[in-house]
């Protein structure tokens, strides 16, 4: 069989932007005004932001990497702490610690969901542990109440990385609002996207402060005797991204809600697959569904992994076999210590400070190493008819026959 074209995120036939983005560019464009210190676009999109998810603050910025960097940045780490995370996510995620001097410490993950679990992460904890960040991979939440409980016992702030949990929701929250600090991605493949762009959610001033003074240079606008209060960059949204996302915002439950209705559909189908395992939220959370992660049990299903992917691309099924193809840890960045010339910064300098060797062994992370060599990704997609999904259920399940 040969499956249609379906709906893609990278271009007009799986986006959702019409004639409120449109006319929210112009009058930028007419303003002439792009920036968003001086712009309003921007400034409304924190506000809807806000009001959506029910936060008290929203800070938008250039990126889901700025984003998650700016959290780091608030926790203020001390060259050489830790900060415990996953070794199955974006590297702008891990980039971000290291920018600020601190240590990725991977906890390893459920090779189901691929997510940290409280218990890889207690197994982590140090007395240089500064913050713990929970990343909702595939837009299905982490055990945050595991998590919030281990981080009360050692009073860690808990930094959600939910750049693929848009309105994803544990208990009665959405992802992004139950730690300390939220951080979104708005890049082009997201439920909702500015092309770049990422934004912030928190709720004590404090935080919120000194995030803001992150994105902006650390220059304290309008507030009396101003001056550059830490070392930060640049990672402000200009005002055209305001004005597409705020465009953007007003379609997000919508497109969550038509994500979700047919992704129900296809895991009730196929769910009769011996050997394939569907996503599943786990009681009392809520599933985003930005991709659709499979796993194969090669035991059962004939290839396992890369079969299953090679008949899909026969059919013309784009699919994402392994997904990110490596823990994180196993790239050179993190194998051959490559951030700061040759310094080897910040390893180096925890060596030097207490002759702490930070070592990253695949012994170390069974679930992840099992999770990447058994999982193959389909896309997501809020356009997705019930041609669509009734064709991409007839493929998974001759895949896998």
């Amino acid at each position: 069989m040969k499956v249609p074209p379906l709906p893609s995120d990278r271009n007009a036939t799986g986006r959702t932007f019409d004639e409120q983005e449109r006319a929210y560019l112009m009058q930028v464009m007419d303003s002439g005004t792009l920036i968003c210190t001086s712009g309003t676009h921007a400034k409304a999109f924190e506000e809807d932001l806000a009001k959506v998810f029910g936060a008290k603050f929203a800070l938008s910025c250039s990126s889901g990497s700025a984003a998650v960097h700016t959290a780091v940045a608030a926790v203020d780490p001390e060259p050489g702490d830790e900060i415990i995370t996953t070794p199955i996510t974006d590297m702008g995620a891990l980039t971000a610690i290291l920018y600020q001097g601190a240590i990725p410490i991977f906890a390893d993950v459920d090779p189901v969901t691929l997510n940290v679990t409280p218990e890889t992460i207690r197994a982590r904890i140090t007395p240089r542990t500064k913050a713990i960040i929970a990343t909702h991979l595939f837009g299905n939440p982490c055990d945050m109440d595991g998590i919030l409980a281990i981080a009360q016992q050692h009073d860690l702030p808990v930094i959600e990385d939910a750049a693929q949990a848009l309105l994803a929701k544990v208990g009665d929250k959405y992802t992004g609002t139950i730690g300390n600090i939220g951080c979104f991605s708005l890049q082009q493949s997201k439920h909702i996207t500015t092309g770049e762009g990422g934004f912030i959610l928190v709720q004590k001033e404090e935080l919120r402060r000194r995030m803001f003074l992150f994105i902006n240079k650390a220059w304290p606008y309008n507030e009396p005797n101003p001056d550059h209060e830490f070392l930060a960059p640049n990672y402000r949204m200009t005002d055209l991204q305001g004005a597409v996302g705020r465009g953007q915002i007003a379609k997000l439950h919508d497109v969550v809600a038509k994500r979700q209705a047919s992704a129900a559909r296809f895991v009730e189908e196929l769910a009769d697959i011996d050997g394939l395992t569907l996503p599943k939220a786990a009681q009392g959370s809520v599933h985003a569904f930005w991709k659709m992660p499979l796993i194969i049990d090669s035991s059962k299903i004939d290839g396992g992994v890369d079969a299953v992917s090679a008949k899909l691309n026969a059919m013309g099924v784009m699919n994402a076999p392994h997904y990110v193809k490596k823990p994180a840890y196993q790239c050179r960045i993190f194998a051959e210590r490559r951030t700061f010339g040759n310094s080897q910064f910040p390893w180096s300098y925890r060596e030097q400070q207490d002759g702490t060797k930070i070592v990253y062994d695949d012994a170390d992370f069974p679930g992840a190493i099992q999770g990447l060599r058994d999982v193959l990704v389909l896309n997501w997609n809020e356009l997705y008819t019930d041609s669509h999904v009734s064709a991409l259920i007839s493929a998974v399940r001759e895949a896998c026959r």
